[in-house]
């Protein structure tokens, strides 16, 4: 059981496991063992590494790890989206696991969003370009030239809007506590009026 090979990245360099070395470290960390750790990896690391594996397996279901997300097309707008709740404070392996994709992926996009901006989103097109001018394809990809204020802004208002939501779900709940309890009282009012006229009758 060993990895399949090391790949580097502008984020660093990242182990690339096979899906038996991930299932054999699955199936030994549910027996409470860890697998040995492979030369070059820190061993905190590489159990965080493992513990995610088990997440995605949870959320996704066992293929997931043979892939995480690499055969998938993400287009711009999914990977902006994905970078936005990192830098909205997001835990970064949280959103990648909830994603289904690897977190070292999701670290090169907000890499690349914070180094180029939207554009270093952008998926370029595979394959070598046509060498005669009249076969070229036509681009399909349009860039959007927004300024780099806008795209912070745009992260810091959804982030506001995220935080509105959750305090007006609690003033709702607040309302509602209040409503029952002034519900209640009036019951108890009523109730207490009911019984001083069947005691008056009585008299």
């Amino acid at each position: 059981m060993y990895p399949l090979y090391w790949t580097t990245s502008k984020g660093g360099i990242f182990m690339r496991y096979s899906y038996e070395f991930k299932r054999k470290a699955i199936e030994l960390f549910y027996q409470g063992e860890w697998p040995e750790t492979p030369d070059g990896v820190r061993t905190d690391t590489f159990h965080k590494q493992i513990r995610d594996w088990v997440k995605l397996e949870q959320r996704h279901g066992s293929d997931i790890n043979k892939c995480q997300g690499t055969n998938k097309y993400w287009s711009p707008e999914e990977k902006y989206e994905l970078v936005c709740q990192v830098l909205s404070g997001q835990g970064l392996r949280a959103v990648a696991i909830v994603a289904g994709i690897n977190s070292g992926q999701l670290y090169q996009w907000v890499h690349k969003y914070k180094t180029l901006g939207y554009n270093g989103l952008i998926n370029k097109p595979k394959g070598r370009p046509p060498k005669d001018c009249k076969m070229k394809v036509p681009k399909t990809i349009s860039t959007r030239e927004l300024k780099e204020s806008e795209y912070e802004e745009l992260i810091r208002l959804r982030a506001e809007i995220a935080y509105i939501k959750a305090e007006n779900e609690v003033i709702k709940k607040e309302i509602a506590l209040r409503e029952e309890k002034e519900a209640a009282r009036l019951k108890a009012k009523k109730q207490r009026l009911s019984k001083r006229s069947a005691n008056k009758a009585i008299n």
